[in-house]
């Protein structure tokens, strides 16, 4: 059974998040979907080789979401399929004061995969889109502006155009793009929560600044809708998934990131006749070792 479920979520027009579910409601099974996540993930792994090998184009994956969306979950359960030496998982924090030093772009430029490689990127460069436009103040560690007054809207135009200009420019040159929004509901976010604060082994995933920005949960869903309504490119697409049933998110997130590396029309390098005939003189060889 091929899943064939990414198209549903991709984002082709302005979107309301409102208007996209946060749960999935259809005839698969959580014990279908768990088989069908092995079964993609073989698949995986030979187009990650595949790219590997063809050396020419990198995949770069970015993952956004309101806290205990499933981020890091996802990254362990659908890219434990693919060989480590192949992909980096980038996870982006407050940003430091060297960071502050160089343009908002700048410590994402050093993560961008080398060719023939998967990265991910938890978290990315539009939290300074989304987490700095929340809280608008953060931008002033950048020395740049006086005060909050100046985040008007001609300004977050111009991130947006810096963010469309920088994702282009990897499209051009063998990165291929795909931005992945968990979509989970405030309800689920209280489960995923009370979890964290009820469970020893999850206690240290749960901070009391985690409540403050869940306070500010509509503030957040305009600044996701408002990013992606901005950059959602056919360089650069973003796709909206149901985030609320973990297994239903992994398994179309894999299905995703497969048609990406499908689309990329990658090859095994061909070996020359010199080289075939080195080959066939090595065969001989070894066949006749006792």
């Amino acid at each position: 059974m091929k899943i064939n479920f990414s198209k549903d979520f991709l984002v082709k027009k302005d979107i309301k998040l409102k208007d996209f579910p946060t749960t999935y409601k259809g005839e698969l099974t959580k014990s279908e979907g768990k088989k069908l996540l092995v079964v993609e993930k073989e698949r995986l792994y030979d187009l990650q080789e595949k790219l590997y090998a063809d050396g020419s184009q990198s995949l770069l994956i970015v993952l956004q979401a309101m806290d205990a969306a499933g981020k890091d979950s996802l990254i362990e359960h659908v890219m434990s399929g693919v060989n480590p030496q192949g992909c980096r998982v980038s996870s982006f924090k407050t940003p430091t004061s060297n960071d502050y030093a160089h343009d908002f772009l700048w410590r994402h430029y050093l993560e961008l995969p080398r060719k023939g490689k998967i990265g991910i990127f938890n978290r990315s460069h539009y939290e300074s889109v989304l987490v700095c436009k929340v809280h608008p103040e953060y931008n002033l560690n950048e020395k740049v502006w006086d005060d909050v007054s100046d985040f008007d809207q001609e300004f977050w135009n111009n991130r947006y155009q810096s963010i469309r200009n920088f994702e282009k420019h990897l499209a051009n040159n063998g990165t291929k793009i795909i931005k992945l929004f968990l979509h989970v509901s405030p309800e689920e976010q209280k489960e995923r929560f009370l979890d964290r604060i009820n469970e020893d082994d999850k206690n240290w995933k749960f901070s009391s600044a985690d409540m403050n920005e869940r306070a500010l949960w509509d503030d957040y869903q305009k600044a996701y809708e408002d990013a992606i309504n901005e950059t959602s490119k056919d360089y650069a697409p973003w796709y909206i998934l149901p985030a609320d049933k973990k297994w239903f998110t992994r398994m179309t997130a894999c299905q995703i990131i497969i048609e990406a590396l499908e689309d990329m029309n990658l090859e095994y390098p061909e070996i020359s006749k010199e080289e075939e005939e080195r080959l066939d003189i090595a065969k001989d060889k070894l066949t006749e070792e006792k």
